[in-house]
């Protein structure tokens, strides 16, 4: 079974999916053979889970769509709501048999949740209790912008709290430039984090690819535990 990263967020709309696919990138650089999933996508259009079909161009496998997005769903909402407006349940057992099939054929797994930690999958469960069945290390994207400090610190505190291993924070500029105010919020973030701090990815254009050495791999791999990898 391949072993892997979670990729999380402090919040919806940080950025996982443009991390994600960097880590997917950077990892085949290396070549590694790497599978990925979004387990779960709602919101999902016409033109499909587009944060699915973006992760599976990245991986340049031969993986079914189906089996990278198992669940889909229409409205833009957690998915436990978004599936019971279509009248439906969030099938787990689905999840987990795709990623098997997929963590069989490929030595390492990039899986990225829906929204944050704690959005709910079903009534009962969690995008934690998610990542604590595939026994990933989670990957925390967070904004930068203003309010990074609050939400990045719940993330991590709920984090340790479910016994789940960090695999580091990744600060996101999803947002565009920031204002002098917020420069200097973040920077307290950054000190705070210390070693924790595995990536920054700056404001983007569209098409445009984040630089491969904003990530620091060495340092996801090794809480992957991937053999012969230092921090």
């Amino acid at each position: 079974m391949a072993t892997g990263i979670f990729v999380s967020g402090t919040d919806t709309g940080v950025g996982k999916t443009v991390v994600a696919c960097a880590l997917v990138r950077a990892l085949r650089a290396r070549g590694l053979d790497v599978g990925a999933m979004k387990p779960m996508e709602t919101g999902v259009a016409s033109a499909g889970p587009l944060d699915a079909i973006a992760l599976q161009e990245a991986t340049g496998s031969g993986d079914s769509l189906d089996e990278v997005c198992p669940l889909r769903f229409a409205l833009p909402a957690a998915p436990n709501v978004a599936a019971r407006h279509e009248g439906r349940v969030v099938e787990l057992e689905s999840v987990l048999s795709a990623y098997t099939s997929l963590a069989a054929r490929h030595a390492f797994m990039v899986v990225e949740g829906a929204g944050g930690l704690l959005v709910p999958t079903r009534d009962d469960a969690t995008m934690a209790d998610l990542a604590q069945s595939l026994a990933l290390p989670v990957l925390v994207v967070a904004r930068a912008a203003l309010g990074t400090i609050n939400h990045t610190r719940l993330t991590l505190d709920a984090l340790a709290a479910r016994g789940l291993r960090l695999a580091g924070v990744v600060i996101s500029h999803s947002g565009g430039p920031l204002s002098a105010a917020d420069a200097a919020n973040l920077e307290v973030l950054r000190d705070e984090l210390g070693e924790r701090l595995v990536g920054e990815v700056a404001p983007l254009g569209a098409g445009e690819l984040p630089d491969a050495a904003s990530l620091r791999v060495d340092a996801m791999l090794a809480a992957a535990e991937w053999p012969g990898v230092d921090p």
